[in-house]
């Protein structure tokens, strides 16, 4: 059954802020107006959805009352089944959009890449997943720009940090955090042997300076020369930014931008990502409990998905898909493995859901 006193609810709360928009003085006020104007756009889906229940609700009855008239019996015993099975798949719907929402699913992100265990085929497969991330950025229309990285001496990354903006980024890519695997023969071997190697890969939300206050007495600040690729300036102004937090000894580099000042200005969103990381991680055990019996905690330490090359083959551990179309997904394909994670993660949902209603 749908909560309808709580759906009453939110549609009455619908109404009224159609209604408030519509106010001279609101329309006037732009945060105002902008912070209503979300508030009703995240409530959108579920009115109408809701709506339409009611609707189809109704139709049912008249339906079956209809069953009684010989003229409009064969009538209704045609729409009823259509009708029926609409209302399952809106109670369904609802059940859905009535889900927490994660306060961070809206965020851009950043994204930190390490190379693991393999030595140098680690840093090329490192190398591999970040152009996977670039790819399926560009589908989805986001931009992703390195903040850092640390090159190996034989290609590849060490490690590499970026930040992904554009819409709904964090409820994409969020359930990515984790140890990716990968199964191939490295260019440099010779007798044509499988190695494995590992990379790491960290989902950081985007921190507002309200989300972290950061007290300038626990930064420690270091200049120093650029070492990446980007012609002479780069390479001899002292314009990289070394930042550490000294409470809880983070340390952040950040190279890629033109100035000390925009590269500090950089550090300091992926320090506060970090932070937060920290502070959500602290205050929600119950939270991260749910999240690793859904698809796994996201932790660093544990193996998310492997990737075998000879085989053509992708599994990902969590939901046990395995797909047969691994050079699509180095390409960027994401789709079909991300939207299978995030339905099983809103089908546990909802089974705790149940269960605490029941």
């Amino acid at each position: 059954m749908i909560p309808r006193q709580k759906l009453d609810a939110i549609v009455a709360r619908f109404r009224e802020l159609e209604e408030l928009l519509c106010r001279p003085e609101i329309a006037a006020d732009g945060k105002r107006f902008a912070q209503l104007s979300r508030e009703r756009s995240d409530l959108n889906e579920l009115v109408e959805a809701y709506n339409e229940f009611l609707k189809t609700e109704e139709q049912i009855r008249e339906d079956k009352e209809a069953l009684a008239d010989p003229e409009l019996r064969e009538l209704a015993e045609e729409e009823l089944p259509q009708l029926e099975a609409r209302l399952e798949e809106l109670k369904e719907a609802i059940d859905l959009l009535l889900l927490p929402k994660d306060p961070n699913d809206e965020k851009n992100v950043f994204l930190e890449i390490r190379a693991g265990a393999g030595g140098e085929e680690a840093a090329l497969f490192a190398a591999d997943l970040f152009r996977m991330y670039s790819r399926y950025a560009e589908r989805q229309g986001w931009k992703i720009e390195i903040t850092s990285k640390s090159d190996a001496s034989a290609g590849g990354f060490k490690e590499v940090i970026a930040i992904v903006t554009g819409d709904k980024v964090y409820s994409r890519l969020r359930f990515e955090a984790g140890v990716h695997r990968v199964q191939r023969v490295p260019v440099t071997e010779s007798g044509g042997r499988i190695h494995t190697s590992t990379a790491t890969v960290a989902v950081l939300p985007e921190a507002d300076e309200v989300d972290v206050q950061i007290d300038d007495k626990d930064l420690e600040i270091t200049k120093t020369a650029a070492g990446g690729p980007g012609g002479q300036g780069v390479n001899t102004t002292m314009s990289a930014i070394n930042l550490k937090h000294i409470p809880t000894g983070i340390m952040v580099r950040a190279e890629e931008e033109r100035s000390q000042h925009q590269n500090l200005a950089r550090a300091m969103q992926i320090l506060r990502a970090k932070l937060l990381e920290i502070a959500e991680r602290e205050r929600s055990d119950a939270i991260r409990d749910e999240r690793r019996s859904m698809v796994g905690s996201g932790d660093r330490s544990e193996k998310i998905r492997t990737y075998n090359y000879p085989q053509n083959r992708v599994t990902d551990h969590r939901v046990q898909l395995t797909l047969h179309s691994l050079d699509s997904v180095m390409e960027g394909d994401l789709d079909e493995l991300l939207t299978v994670l995030r339905t099983h993660y809103q089908a546990e949902l909802l089974r705790a859901t149940a269960d605490e209603r029941a």
